[in-house]
């Protein structure tokens, strides 16, 4: 069963949290999609990855490299899954129908937005009648993260 994981972002922004999250990720040898709302996002995604440590970078790619089941990380707009993964991140309200055809799916919230929050809830509850088992995960003071429920 798909475990489904709300990442409550109060401290830092979604950029400043996903290359840590996703460093953490393939550490562990997982492949992850990550779908964002539009393809403006997904290019910014795109150079964001590829900019925010000039000492490193998470190797990525979307539909225009190609390749898809070369990509440890795989940048979209769509329901799909073309790289194999087993991990599906959810950016700032981005919903899918697929979130039961991976092993984890992390929804990333912007705690600062009653709307969004308000919406989370609404999936929240959503995904638990589904069956789903879903976890709640806080921003400490210092930037790190707590399971909160």
């Amino acid at each position: 069963m798909t475990e489904i994981r709300f990442y409550h972002l109060q401290k830092t922004s979604q950029n400043q949290v996903l290359p840590v999250l996703l460093n953490k990720i393939l550490e562990r040898d997982h492949h992850v999609v990550i779908k964002l709302y539009n393809d403006t996002e997904k290019e910014q995604m795109n150079e964001h990855l590829w900019s925010f440590n000039p000492n490193s970078f998470l190797p990525h790619g979307s539909e225009k490299d190609g390749k898809a089941e070369m990509q440890p990380i795989w940048l979209t707009t769509k329901d799909e899954n073309p790289n194999k993964s087993d991990l599906l991140i959810l950016c700032q309200g981005v919903t899918s129908e697929m979130q039961g055809d991976f092993d984890i799916c992390c929804e990333m919230l912007d705690g600062n937005n009653p709307e969004a929050v308000t919406a989370a809830r609404s999936r929240w509850k959503d995904y638990k009648e589904q069956g789903f088992d879903v976890t709640y995960w806080q921003q400490t003071q210092s930037g790190g993260w707590e399971k909160a429920a």
